[in-house]
């Protein structure tokens, strides 16, 4: 009787892992779909310069390191160091396949666990100071003196921000270094009519509801301020790119407004094909 339990579980097992792939092959076809109809068929997308048409997933969350890598496309590359914080273990991130393409930069996070997972799956690159990582919780009174103690270029030519909570503050407080590209998460849910931003608050951190960061909007006005132009979302409705105003030329799309590059939420996308992320260090 014991060996007859054991022998169904392990088939309820298979049944049910049978049904999970189904599932999951059923989302990835209409994640495809619902993009081939609405993003890379869609003339908005292929008959101008926008960046989204280019959206392809290697290790960023959507078609992120699709967009940086078009962008780098047209304004070319210098010294091929990124800034990325919020990067958790260093598997869903925008500058983890930017490693592969010899980039070298530094992370940071405020998760004691998730360095320590990046120091074991990424140990090669950080001996050969390839990567750097600092464990610490970012504000805006320290962002910068984190960037001066890592030895961090005055113009990498990537910094991505995504803390889920006081980005519009953190990227505020960047004065002294002038990074070509910043890419930002903003709050889709504020359509680009309305300037919205969080009171800032430096023990805060996201609650899982609405009430993050900063809308399109705000961004927009702010990335002005520090002479960058917005030239695009992802079409998920996540993350903004933002360019330097002295490389815009007429590269990309304009006017370089919330209204023109907003993206509503799309998170019903969010979808990881083939298998799961890993790294493991030669």
């Amino acid at each position: 009787m014991g060996l007859n339990f054991i022998k169904r579980i392990t088939q309820i097992r298979n049944i049910l892992n049978v049904v999970v792939k189904k599932i999951d092959d059923d989302k990835g076809f209409k994640t495809q779909q619902f993009l081939n109809d609405n993003l890379f068929n869609n003339p908005k997308y292929t008959d101008s310069k926008r960046l989204n048409k280019h959206e392809y997933q290697v290790f960023s969350q959507n078609g992120e390191d699709g967009i940086i890598a078009e962008i780098f496309n047209r304004i070319g590359i210098t010294n091929k160091y990124f800034i990325e914080f919020g990067v958790e273990n260093g598997l869903e991130c925008n500058s983890t396949n930017l490693l592969y393409k010899g980039w070298s930069g530094f992370w940071i996070d405020g998760n004691t666990d998730s360095c320590k997972q990046i120091g074991e799956r990424f140990k090669d690159l950080i001996d050969s100071e390839q990567l750097k990582i600092k464990n610490a919780f970012i504000d805006a009174d320290n962002i910068q003196s984190l960037f001066d103690d890592a030895g961090a270029p005055a113009e990498p030519d990537l910094l991505s921000i995504d803390i889920d909570y006081n980005d519009y503050y953190i990227w505020k407080a960047i004065t002294r270094y002038k990074p070509r590209v910043v890419v930002i998460e903003y709050n889709s849910i504020f359509r680009p009519d309305t300037e919205f931003v969080v009171k800032y608050n430096a023990k805060r951190t996201w609650d899982n509801t609405s009430h993050f960061g900063a809308s399109l909007a705000a961004l927009e006005k702010l990335g002005a301020e520090k002479g960058y132009r917005l030239v695009g979302c992802v079409f998920t409705g996540s993350n903004a790119f933002f360019v330097r105003e002295d490389l815009i030329g007429d590269l990309f799309e304009a006017p370089y407004t919330a209204e023109n590059h907003y993206e509503p939420n799309h998170d019903f996308l969010l979808f990881r094909a083939g298998h799961p992320r890993n790294r493991i260090p030669d």
